[in-house]
């Protein structure tokens, strides 16, 4: 081998290596930053809610640990138990609180622990999902992942003590492994992500279908099935709930105790609180956040289509399934904004489509920064986000 060819191959492997590391040296100045800007809401506005009397009294701490967290912090020190007719913890799935609690084992506060876990979590999702993006979209995965990371409700990934970075990270995970034609490992990655968050039907069916999908005028074999084996999950979940509390779906019938009162039926369905609340006069504060997150579901439904059309069959109906479950479920769209982050296919599916539109592109990135940065403020000011 020549000089010139070692030299060659060295300044090849240095970009192999600056490319496998540019997502993470962008993810973290981005989760830095939403910290700071959430522990200045909290510190300018300090926030009435009730706070668990272990939460360390730090500024940026206290303000990461911000309504459901309560929950999974229960879950994590005391398990699970149901009160029926109330407000009870088998309403959220055990995987995340379980690694929160492996944590405290290391003898970490609760608290700490889940900032930790969320954290580090998001910088593994937005990594995992810039390779994932590369390896459908060479072309456009640079702006999905800042669609993504900049996301204006992506501050619930940046330490905040909810199972979204977690279920990001699994699920993301699950589809890269079947692209890179491990189906076995997809399905563990994917059980892991339906024991994370109450929307398997969307993983199973959604790797299901790409695995057969990507066999497409091939001979289908045995293991094209194994993705759906992510369900097991689940299962694992509802089987827990029959021999405890002798209700394996308790997660669903919880959702009608009050003060959550989203029972199923044509009630919710229909979004009839939701327009007794908007109409016909209703508070702005109250207004601006069930408008933003119906617009926000809305508009992730319309881009369904594309992710369709650009992605394939296995991403489009998990998109359609990831979005419309909670759609479907939630009376008011409240928190839907949150949910969005879980379709993840839909933000590369946004870039492809703004990949030629440069200045677009711009004017995009720059509204989901502002927005993104007033939303973190405004959850650590103990503002009802999502």
């Amino acid at each position: 081998m020549s000089a010139n060819d070692s030299l060659s191959l060295q300044s090849g492997e240095r970009a192999g290596v600056r490319g496998h590391l540019w997502p993470l040296a962008r993810s973290l100045p981005i989760g830095i930053l939403s910290v700071a800007l959430a522990t200045l809401g909290s510190i300018l506005y300090p926030p009435t809610n009730w706070m668990p009397p272990d939460v360390p009294d730090i500024a940026f701490i206290e303000a990461l640990i911000r309504w459901d967290a309560g929950w999974y912090g229960e879950i994590a020190t005391n398990g699970y138990w149901l009160k029926p007719g109330e407000q009870s913890p088998v309403a959220f799935f055990p995987l995340y609180p379980l690694l929160i609690r492996a944590v405290t084992w290391l003898g970490i506060n609760r608290w700490v622990a889940g900032i930790t876990v969320s954290f580090l979590c998001a910088m593994g999702g937005l990594y995992v999902f810039s390779r994932w993006a590369k390896q459908l979209a060479p072309g456009s995965w640079q702006t999905a992942f800042w669609l993504l990371a900049l996301y204006p409700f992506a501050e619930y990934l940046y330490g905040v003590v909810y199972s979204d970075a977690l279920f990001l990270l699994l699920a993301v995970a699950a589809f890269l492994a079947l692209e890179k034609d491990r189906p076995i490992l997809s399905a563990l990655l994917g059980a892991l992500a339906c024991a994370s968050r109450p929307v398997a039907p969307a993983v199973v069916i959604g790797l299901l279908v790409r695995s057969l999908e990507r066999r497409r005028g091939l001979p289908l074999r045995l293991i094209d099935l194994v993705p759906a084996l992510a369900g097991l999950g689940l299962v694992a979940f509802m089987a827990y709930l029959e021999l405890r509390f002798d209700d394996p779906i308790a997660f669903v019938h919880v959702q009608a105790a009050p003060g959550w009162a989203q029972p199923p039926g044509w009630h919710s369905w229909l979004k009839l609180e939701w327009f007794k609340t908007m109409f016909p006069q209703v508070e702005p504060r109250i207004g601006i956040r069930l408008g933003g997150h119906a617009l926000v579901t809305v508009l992730a439904l319309i881009m369904v289509v594309p992710t369709f059309k650009k992605l394939g069959w296995g991403y489009g109906i998990f998109t359609l399934l990831i979005v419309g479950i909670p759609a479907v479920s939630s009376k008011d769209f409240q928190g839907l904004g949150r949910y969005v982050i879980a379709a993840f296919p839909l933000f590369l599916t946004t870039a492809m489509l703004l990949t030629e539109r440069p200045v677009l592109r711009r004017v995009v990135l720059g509204i989901f920064a502002v927005l993104l940065g007033l939303l973190a403020m405004a959850l650590g000011a103990g503002t009802y986000v999502a």
